[in-house]
């Protein structure tokens, strides 16, 4: 398995396809298999990167303290080390967290991206009802395990269109996140819980970012998405109708098509 090191840890990736270099970074709760769906249908056209987070997947997990900007870090290693070989630029789209971190390396490292993508998530700090959330998060992962925390918040994150017609999904994402550790879950909580806003990389940003929202994203409220779509030079909006927080899965089709059409014409 292919691997960098950060801080003395592994952190494992995986490079599918050929042409232009997309990093895709999943969120909170997932791995790097989240992205599967899109990697397949797009790969014979797009160079995918696809990481995995310390604790999360195949990557240990880091020590002490982290925060969002650390796992930026690992991304400019995964550049410097990879990426940079043969391009001097790349696109990253993150889910989520995915998307939090994303804004973190444009913060720090415009210069080497060549635009950028938020899938359900977004530049606005968390505010006090979201923090009281996580604490709760926390609180219920210390006690009862990572489990029983999946079992409970996983279904809040599809559309209930998607729960009735396609409750395969819940499943799915359950198997994919069960065997993250309680301790990788709350180091997350708490990195995102401390990220400041990041409104000023959107506005200072020249080239394109693509915003996929889900119109029924409880996590990442319509109106909240919508709020920060006008801030960025150049924006490439689509809203996922029937879509909550797992738009890559909920709606596979539109997810990859919308995809494709941006990467293809700012690659």
């Amino acid at each position: 398995m292919p691997f960098i090191e950060y801080k003395h840890k592994k952190i494992f990736y995986r490079i599918e396809g050929e042409g232009r270099p997309v990093l895709l970074l999943h969120g909170f709760a997932e791995n790097g298999n989240i992205w599967n769906r899109q990697i397949n249908a797009l790969k014979e056209k797009h160079l995918f990167i696809i990481p995995d987070l310390p604790g999360s997947g195949n990557s240990e997990m880091l020590e002490g303290e982290v925060f969002l900007e650390d796992y930026a870090e690992i991304i400019k290693v995964i550049f410097d080390e990879i990426i940079s070989k043969k391009h001097s630029q790349f696109c990253m789209i993150g889910h989520s967290m995915g998307g939090y971190i994303t804004l973190a390396f444009a913060e720090r490292y415009s210069e080497i991206l060549n635009s950028f993508g938020l899938f359900h998530s977004s530049a606005f700090a968390d505010n006090a009802a979201k923090i009281a959330t996580r604490k709760k998060g926390i609180e219920f992962i210390q006690k009862n395990g990572t489990a029983a925390f999946l079992k409970t918040s996983i279904p809040n994150l599809f559309a209930k269109e998607t729960k009735l017609k396609k409750p395969e999904l819940i499943q799915q994402l359950f198997n994919l996140a069960k065997d993250i550790s309680p301790a990788a879950l709350i180091q997350y909580y708490q990195a995102m819980m401390a990220r400041p806003e990041r409104v000023s990389v959107l506005e200072t940003f020249k080239k394109p970012v693509l915003f996929m929202i889900g119109k029924n994203d409880t996590a990442v409220p319509l109106d909240a998405s919508l709020q920060q779509c006008s801030i960025p030079v150049i924006s490439i909006i689509h809203i996922l109708e029937n879509s909550g927080h797992m738009g890559m899965w909920e709606e596979e089709k539109h997810s990859n098509k919308y995809m494709d059409k941006f990467l293809s014409d700012f690659d």
